[in-house]
């Protein structure tokens, strides 16, 4: 099962015992974050190794449970420098929205 189908089965309270935001606070950080995605990639390109969902999931989970860049790599199947640029890009973009 990938990361939507599981998300899509959860209960709003478990968003705050998994990810330490409330399901209000996660859709409206991956709203932001699929629409910065959007516009970036207008023209197209290489698919990427990580949707957005799973860099959000990957970014909170970093913050949430201080995992290491390696075992979340490990998980994903990708690199330490594939999480450490997925973590880096919802930070960023996240901050730059002011929301």
């Amino acid at each position: 099962m990938n990361n939507a189908e599981r998300i899509a089965n959860l209960k709003p309270e478990q968003y705050q015992e998994l990810f330490a935001v409330k399901k209000e606070t996660f859709d409206k950080m991956l709203e932001i974050l699929e629409a910065d995605y959007q516009k970036k990639h207008r023209q197209g390109g290489r698919p990427p190794k990580l949707n957005v969902l799973d860099k959000l999931i990957i970014m909170l989970q970093y913050y949430k449970e201080y995992r290491v860049m390696e075992c979340i790599a490990f998980d994903y199947g990708v690199r330490k420098s594939t999480i450490c640029d997925a973590i880096h890009w919802a930070e960023e973009t996240l901050i730059k929205s002011g929301w």
